[in-house]
């Protein structure tokens, strides 16, 4: 939900205020000042502090008197999200596959608002400037893996998306309106899988194909990426789009099996 958006009576701040307090931290800002989080957050520094302090309280923040720290107890928050879906542990065995047979990085990622989260990832050797992890988040419109989960929306999700979106020009490739982006994701929804060529960062190309659950919705992406100048496109069709698409089928396959176990567990 946007700070736009309307809110319903049931709508609690304080909650939406303390995860955007741990959301202030970030691979750039590990430490942060209470006046620093007060002005990420929008906050007063009075009330960035209670929830700081609140959060010191529960284990997910450390402060040695000046500057504030995550601590490796907020893992747990969304360790929750990933272990109840199951997908990264499915996942995982047939990316480790796919990266060893055509030596290029794998991962599996979700759709989170405009945002692509990675939950999966299987790296040969780092061809970006920022390193890749679970938890890592990027532009959808910009990456192979966004375009394949925009494809997978229903019509008028898309539209709500498109609508809302203000993309930045990351490289000089990028497509950045909503018009070019609607025709990419057509495009997408068409051949089932999608090429992005130097659109998030130069030097960088990748290819993505949907991972469906037992009812056809797209719930994930899965990915490989390489260097442009050692993978022409025409490579990338040729040579990584097959076993890809082969490691998507199996990864669905095994995912039924895993939701099948689990719904005949809870019915045990």
């Amino acid at each position: 939900m946007s700070a736009t958006e309307p809110r319903g009576d049931y709508f609690v701040q304080s909650l939406e205020r303390g995860l955007a307090v741990i959301r202030a931290f970030d691979a750039d800002s590990p430490e942060l000042t209470l006046s620093e989080v007060a002005r990420l957050t929008g906050l007063t520094r009075a009330a960035a502090r209670r929830f700081l302090l609140t959060l010191h309280d529960l284990g997910y923040v450390r402060t040695d008197g000046r500057l504030f720290s995550l601590t490796p107890r907020v893992l747990e928050l969304g360790y929750a999200y990933l272990s109840s879906v199951g997908l990264p542990e499915v996942a995982a065995p047939h990316l480790e596959q796919l990266a060893a047979e055509v030596r290029e990085s794998s991962s599996v990622s979700v759709l989170d608002g405009g945002d692509v989260v990675y939950i999966a990832r299987v790296p040969t050797s780092r061809i970006m400037t920022v390193a890749i992890n679970v938890g890592t988040r990027f532009p959808a419109y910009a990456t192979s893996m966004g375009r394949v989960l925009l494809a997978g929306l229903p019509e008028e999700e898309l539209d709500a998306y498109l609508e809302r979106l203000v993309p930045d020009r990351l490289t000089a490739r990028t497509v950045a309106s909503a018009s070019g982006l609607r025709a990419e994701v057509a495009r997408v929804r068409a051949q089932g899988w999608a090429i992005v060529d130097q659109e998030l960062e130069e030097g960088l190309r990748s290819v993505a194909a949907p991972i469906r659950d037992r009812d056809g919705r797209v719930v994930a992406a899965a990915n490989l990426s390489a260097h442009a100048s050692r993978t022409s496109v025409a490579d990338i069709r040729r040579e990584l789009l097959p076993p890809l698409l082969a490691a998507t089928a199996r990864i669905e396959a095994d995912l039924e099996i895993a939701t099948r176990g689990r719904g005949a567990a809870r019915r045990a």
